[in-house]
């Protein structure tokens, strides 16, 4: 009978395989349930289409604060916004997923655009969009689901 214990690392060696499978596992168990409602959600995301008629509607709303042509490259700000559109196209209420903090001034135009836009088209029942703002020094603006791009630096 072979009595040589075994070697110090093997034991230590499994356990991190061990963990490390383990630790994949929940990973991809995770990433599985994309569909999976977001806990405080206000309304179900609107489809593609419904972003681009709300894009649409701001463009048609404020010709004249829309970006000709590709923005710059530096942009001076550049907002996340979720809008929840009630049945009606009433402004329900917004969210930031991603403020440009460093510009609280355009927060608060985004805002005014946004409510004062109102009524949007109506989706039929009450939904949620999120477009991102990309904010020009001069206070012109393209939304992301309608932009011509960025110039290359």
């Amino acid at each position: 009978m072979d009595r040589t214990p075994p070697h110090p690392l093997s034991d230590r060696r499994q356990l991190l395989t061990l963990c490390a499978a383990t630790g994949a596992a929940a990973l991809m168990a995770g990433c599985s349930f994309p569909s999976l409602p977001m806990p405080g959600r206000q309304a179900p995301a609107a489809d593609p289409a419904y972003r681009r008629a709300a894009a649409s509607h701001l463009y048609r709303r404020y010709p004249e604060r829309i970006y000709p042509g590709r923005l710059p490259a530096m942009l001076y700000a550049i907002g996340v916004l979720e809008v929840v559109v009630e049945g009606s196209g009433r402004v329900g209420s917004f969210k930031w997923l991603r403020a440009p903090s460093h510009a609280p001034e355009v927060v608060t135009q985004i805002e005014r655009l946004v409510r004062d836009a109102a009524p949007f088209p109506s989706p039929g029942s009450r939904t949620s969009y999120v477009d991102t703002w990309l904010w020009d020094r001069s206070g012109r603006f393209q939304l992301d689901t309608l932009t011509e791009g960025q110039l290359q630096v």
